[in-house]
């Protein structure tokens, strides 16, 4: 596929950690989140981190280096919410294209500053497709469950788009994560494909899904297994489980994935589970702990950190992995 596919033969790749963990940092206000064409636009923005990435690129950057320096070798783009159906709570879905392509443009820049100083160890950009505030399989509505606040076809439009602008910013690979519903996800990845055909194009692309309970379900009620044999029609550089639960809780599902796919197995799972005030108190030692179990058993090829991760977990969880070979392709 390329190059980040050689090396996944060798080594296990490190992911970063929370973007929004970072973020959160620099207690930022309102007049961070406007320039100078967003000035006397007429909704709140605070909390629209993706806009960050046109209002405080600085911030981003500097995000991206931290985690690279860490030992990450992929960082994802600050894109989790980069679509039209998210960014219509803000009234700002005519800046998609230009939040997405500049998002993916100031990760491949550092990116390649990193990777011209150690050859050796080449740096990639992941762009990250998150998956929409609204779901295709649920009604929002229990007063009418054949109620859908989203189609299929107003999926594929939206993250066509943000795809498009994420490879034309410099993205090496697309990550699809943080889904709850997989028919969302299938939109995605329809749309990845129409791209690959229209553009005659190979891309990498990473599948990365979440259990939202202790029944080991997603939200829209799929079983680990059900979730990998409805994404698996595609060729994927990776297939995987973040966010909602810890390492330790994630392990089982994490292994059912090991056991079943022929795809590399990724996981950036949450530092622990939130505490009463949606804080994260794992440490980065008491999470690469639990994350030592993984590579133990030869789970991952792809290790890195989702919710209330940072740099330091990130180290931890990079001085771990180069200990460890990859996870052995599953016998099918």
């Amino acid at each position: 596929m390329n190059l980040i596919t050689d090396i996944l033969k060798y080594r296990i790749l490190v992911l970063d950690g929370a973007m929004g963990t970072m973020i959160q940092r620099h207690k930022l206000e309102e007049e961070d989140f406007r320039n100078e064409d967003l000035n006397d636009h007429d909704k709140p923005l605070k909390g629209n981190n993706d806009l960050l990435s046109i209002t405080r690129p600085d911030i981003i950057k500097d995000i991206h280096k931290q985690y690279f320096e860490a030992g990450a070798d992929i960082v994802e783009t600050n894109t989790f919410s980069g679509t039209t159906i998210a960014q219509a709570d803000y009234g700002l879905e005519h800046i998609v294209y230009e939040l997405n392509f500049k998002s993916a443009q100031i990760a491949k820049e550092v990116a390649n500053g990193f990777t011209e100083r150690e050859p050796d160890k080449p740096r990639f950009v992941a762009g990250s497709m998150g998956p929409t505030n609204r779901t295709a399989s649920i009604s929002p509505d229990v007063n009418d469950p054949g109620f859908r606040a989203v189609s299929f076809e107003d999926l594929r439009i939206a993250y066509k788009q943000q795809a498009e602008a994420l490879l034309d910013g410099g993205a090496d690979l697309l990550l699809v994560e943080t889904i709850f519903d997989t028919l969302n996800a299938k939109a995605a990845l329809f749309a990845i494909d129409e791209i690959q055909k229209e553009r005659e194009i190979e891309v990498p692309i990473m599948v990365s899904g979440t259990i939202t309970d202790a029944s080991g379900r997603t939200l829209s009620g799929q079983t680990t297994e059900a979730f990998l044999i409805s994404i698996s029609h595609l060729n994927l550089l990776s297939v995987g489980l973040n966010c909602a639960l810890g390492a330790k809780q994630l392990r089982p599902y994490l292994k059912v994935l090991s056991e079943k796919t022929e795809f590399n197995v990724s996981a950036h799972p949450n530092a622990g589970l939130p505490n009463e005030f949606g804080q994260y108190d794992e440490t980065p030692e008491d999470m690469a702990g639990q994350i030592k179990e993984f590579l133990d058993d030869g789970l991952v090829n792809i290790v890195g950190g989702c919710c209330g991760t940072t740099p330091e977990h990130i180290k931890a969880i990079a001085d771990l992995t180069k200990q460890y070979g990859p996870r052995e392709e599953a016998i099918a």
